[in-house]
């Protein structure tokens, strides 16, 4: 068991869209559509349950990759300040769950689902294939911010709109901002605004630095435009007063 979490993995390696990684997007997938069935549930224990469990699965989850990253020797502020936007939304997502803060909901469903996806289509594992530690914890993060979100849209019944557009948009940007700044403080790469991720990611195919950073961007707007069209279309569809 212990050759599961040990730094110097010999085992299997990742393999990007391999049989192990569809495996884990599938079982993603149908725990969210699993959320509507229990949007129908009249058992509001159950909701609740769920909804504590989800923050607590994020919690621990989270508490588990830093403890093993000590563990391992390789702990740094550098790498590891909860502040690349997946690791800002483990804590705000678990937040939002136990107090169902809407004005978080606004940017985990943004942000927190546009970020944990590509996250999970290009995952940053590395030499960790399944089953090491790693490579669990990595999709239990990602998955459980992307669900935190489709749990409060979902179950709990809330909605962006597009004053919530505009602001994740502003705050993203800000927050950029002073990150890149911090970045160049304390010679971390937060957000990836100093320069791309050492492994394979969607990055390597948008430009060079800081190039890639406006196409991100542009990028990010698509995916944002994408999230809310469900609620576009039913808006349009929506009967007015005047009909």
């Amino acid at each position: 068991m212990i050759q599961y979490f040990v730094k110097d993995y010999t085992g299997a390696p990742f393999v990007l869209f391999g049989p192990e990684h569809l495996l884990a997007l599938g079982i993603i997938l149908l725990i969210n559509l699993s959320l509507i069935f229990v949007r129908k549930s009249p058992n509001q224990q159950l909701k609740d349950g769920i909804r504590y469990t989800l923050a607590g699965i994020l919690i621990l989850n989270e508490i588990g990759w830093h403890v093993w990253n000590i563990a391992i020797d390789q702990w740094s502020i550098q790498l590891h300040l909860p502040f690349h936007l997946c690791s800002v939304f483990v804590w705000l997502g678990a937040y939002m769950l136990i107090t169902k803060s809407y004005p978080i909901f606004e940017f985990a469903y943004f942000l927190g689902i546009a970020g944990a996806l590509q996250a999970l289509l290009t995952p940053d594992a590395g030499i960790y294939g399944f089953p090491h530690f790693r490579a669990f914890q990595t999709f239990i993060s990602h998955g459980a911010i992307i669900s935190s979100a489709v749990f409060m849209a979902v179950v709990e019944g809330f909605r962006p709109h597009w004053a919530s557009f505009k602001r994740v948009f502003l705050w993203t940007n800000i927050y950029l901002v002073v990150i890149t700044g911090l970045n160049f403080l304390i010679q971390s790469n937060f957000l990836y605004s100093r320069h791309k991720p050492p492994t394979a990611s969607l990055l390597d195919v948008l430009g060079p630095w800081p190039l890639y950073l406006l196409v991100v961007e542009f990028m990010a707007l698509i995916m944002c435009l994408i999230l809310y069209l469900p609620y576009m279309i039913s808006d349009q569809r929506r009967p007015t007063a005047s009909d």
